[in-house]
């Protein structure tokens, strides 16, 4: 007996979308069935946001014109072309019938209000909620999304919070209205994997509560694996390959998609390798698939010499609450007690859910942050001992590419001037036209066009800003480079290519890298060494092999049990994570206990358990 599929809920016909003279989506078909998920997937600048943006009308709104196609919306009474409503008609169906979860959470919440205001105003706009109710309804929804300290969060602004405490936020007001269809733009792109998990689940679970259908548009093919039913993928705007989720994942028939599953760093492939592993890449030459480049152990950590960077007992605190007369009340203890080393042609990640410390600690390396107390010597020297123009100096030594590339780009320049601008402050060449050669040069290393050099932010993918900041980090030739989630908007095919570019930079130039991360497959492919940190402290320090292979803390266990299996074969009840994830905001006098490191084998740390 064969069960019938479940009736269409939206139906993408010939779909072909225009920005000025370029045609970015040409001729698209799918479907998506209601309860089910359709994973759209596909290399950066593919056109996967763009149909997105389509779907909701939001596209033509940023200049998109529609050169052909219907997408056709299931109500009760009767199919709707969405392309043929006006935006009145649109504002009534997006956040309440189709609703979205887009990929930036910083450039999607307003910075003016606070993040209760912010879900308060979608229940009180679609459900016509009083604001009390509304505020009530919006903690439950953050409790719901696993987000600590719901009641004190309804009155933070999106500044105060994490990149992935943000992303959970926009998760929650996506689905305060229950919608029939959701989209979800690289949902769980800043999120850790605990975190990530319980997401996926909740997800999962709201999806078979509502019979909500989801269009899933991601690069990460474990997630893949994991939630979708269906599998469109795109190729330079044009679907290539269309599915069921086992087949494309057992016998993919375009060349492309070989190739991309082939890209997908697999946790556990590592086992028994004492170094990274740089690998050779399958890419398509004249629609065909090729193997470049070479397989190498990254053998280029110097232990014999004296560490880049050390840093000790590193203290951060941030004041949360104050009195009436401005004296602290409490505190958040961001970072707690941290120590470690990084030494020269190293890789050492840092890994540990979202609000644990990673990009405090980065921050402060890069002096974008102060310390309370503790000592960071790059060099050999204190930070403490440099003067001013010292300091400054260290900047050009110690680049930062940051998680979020759109904000962290200036919109008003072109990316060329950016990628100059730190060669110009440093004086590191006098003429424009060395300067321009330079640019292009750097474009070109992380896979770019010279030519693109004069396009603003704007005109690139969310991957391909972020290869434009990868190369205005390398273009001061830094000594050591904090990487902070800077892969975590690639797609699978040029995060693959950056890895090994990141290794060939560190194989040439000798470069040290401090790797902040939530993907453990990634950190296990390219790291020398690797720190978990949870609540600001580190749970368990050691060689990449220790850490994967022979698994002390508790805490680790924990992570790297959250990974989704590239593999829908292997798909299973996940396993709720249980209890929350206790406030890292305390009392002042109330600060949290330092576990001490035990030494349980030569270079492995393990903090003592509670």
């Amino acid at each position: 007996m064969t069960i019938a599929p479940s009736p269409e809920l939206l139906r993408v016909e010939n779909l072909s979308v225009n920005f000025g003279a370029s045609q970015v989506i040409s001729d698209l078909s799918f479907s998506v069935r209601e309860g089910r998920t359709t994973a759209v997937v596909g290399e950066s600048g593919s056109g996967k946001s763009v149909t997105s943006m389509s779907i909701m009308r939001l596209a033509d709104i940023a200049g998109a014109r529609y050169a052909g196609g219907r997408i056709m919306f299931m109500r009760d009474g009767g199919g709707i072309d969405l392309l043929s409503r006006d935006q009145k008609d649109m504002r009534r169906i997006r956040g309440n019938e189709i609703a979205m979860i887009f990929q930036e959470p910083m450039t999607s919440l307003n910075p003016v209000f606070t993040v209760g205001d912010q879900l308060a105003e979608v229940l009180m706009l679609h459900e016509g909620m009083s604001k009390s109710e509304a505020l009530a309804e919006a903690e439950r929804l953050l409790t719901l999304v696993r987000l600590p300290d719901a009641k004190g969060l309804i009155t933070r602004h999106p500044h105060q919070l994490s990149g992935g405490m943000r992303q959970r936020v926009m998760i929650a007001m996506a689905l305060a209205c229950r919608p029939k269809l959701l989209i979800a733009d690289e949902p769980t792109t800043a999120l850790d994997v605990t975190v990530q998990a319980q997401i996926l689940t909740i997800m999962k679970e709201l999806q078979a509560e509502l019979g909500m259908a989801m269009i899933f548009i991601t690069h990460d093919m474990g997630v893949v694996a994991e939630m979708a039913d269906d599998v469109v993928v795109m190729w330079k705007g044009r679907k290539v390959e269309e599915g069921p989720v086992e087949e494309v994942f057992a016998s993919p028939k375009h060349p492309y998609t070989r190739a991309l599953l082939s890209a997908v760093p697999k946790l556990g492939s590592m086992t028994g390798q004492p170094f990274p592993l740089r690998e050779q890449l399958t890419i398509l030459e004249d629609g065909a698939p090729k193997l470049v480049g070479e397989n190498r152990a990254q053998d280029t950590a110097r232990y014999d010499q004296k560490p880049v960077l050390e840093v000790r007992d590193l203290l951060v605190r941030f004041d949360i609450k104050k009195n009436f007369w401005g004296k602290a009340t409490h505190r958040l203890s961001a970072v707690n007690h941290v120590s470690f080393d990084i030494y020269p042609g190293e890789t050492l990640a840092l890994v540990g859910e979202s609000g644990s410390g990673k990009s405090t600690i980065g921050r402060t390396i890069q002096q974008l942050q102060k310390a309370v107390s503790g000592e960071i010597r790059f060099g050999g020297r204190s930070l403490s001992e440099m003067s001013m123009s010292e300091r400054h100096n260290l900047r050009r030594d110690v680049q930062y590419i940051f998680q979020d590339p759109f904000a962290s780009l200036d919109p008003r320049k072109t990316v060329g001037y950016s990628i100059a601008e730190p060669i110009r402050t440093h004086g590191l060449l006098d003429n424009d036209r060395a300067i321009n050669a330079r640019v292009g040069e750097l474009l070109e290393r992380v896979g770019l066009q010279p030519a693109m050099a004069s396009r603003y932010p704007h005109e690139f993918s969310g991957g391909q800003r972020q290869r434009v900041c990868i190369a205005r980090a390398l273009s001061s030739k830094p000594r050591l480079i904090i990487a902070d989630e800077a892969l975590s908007a690639l797609d699978v095919s040029v995060q693959a290519q950056v890895i090994n570019l990141f290794m060939d930079l560190q194989k040439d130039e000798g470069l040290s890298y401090l790797f902040i991360s939530h993907d453990m497959a990634v950190v296990e492919k390219m790291s020398h060494r690797v720190a978990v940190l949870y609540l600001g402290q580190i749970m368990e320090l050691g060689s990449r092999a220790q850490v994967f292979e022979d698994t002390r803390h508790p805490y680790t266990k924990r992570l790297l049990s959250a990974v989704p299996v590239a593999d829908p074969r292997l798909r299973g009840p996940r396993v709720m994570l249980e209890g929350e994830i206790p406030s890292p905001v305390r009392p002042v006098g109330q600060e949290p206990k330092v576990l001490p490191l035990q030494e349980v084998a030569p270079g492995h740390f393990v903090a003592a358990t509670e």
